[in-house]
């Protein structure tokens, strides 16, 4: 759960006076974050988790309605039951 790598990457990468957004849920601790880097270019740093609430049903709807198409971002379709090893293996990085 505590990999800062890619929010290390971002605050290195980003213009001055840019946004970070970490959208969605993190969990954990994170070390070594090049705070400087935030002050130096005026970094606004935004977070908050998903609304999922918000946008289930009317990304529901347009999937039901043929204008979006999720294959494009599903790799894997798993069995509830093979869930926990899906998760495993997402945990791992192994596929």
């Amino acid at each position: 759960m505590d990999r800062p790598t890619v929010l290390r990457q971002a605050l290195h990468s980003f213009r001055k006076d840019g946004i970070v957004s970490v959208p969605g849920v993190y969990a954990g601790f994170l070390d070594n974050i090049p705070f400087g880097l935030v002050v130096a270019k005026a970094l606004t740093i935004r977070s908050g988790q998903t609304h999922v609430q918000r946008y289930l049903k009317p990304l529901l709807d347009k999937i039901l309605e043929n204008k979006i198409d999720p294959s494009e971002i599903i790799s894997h379709r798993l069995t509830l039951a093979e869930a926990p090893a899906g998760y495993e293996k997402f945990q791992k990085k192994e596929d």
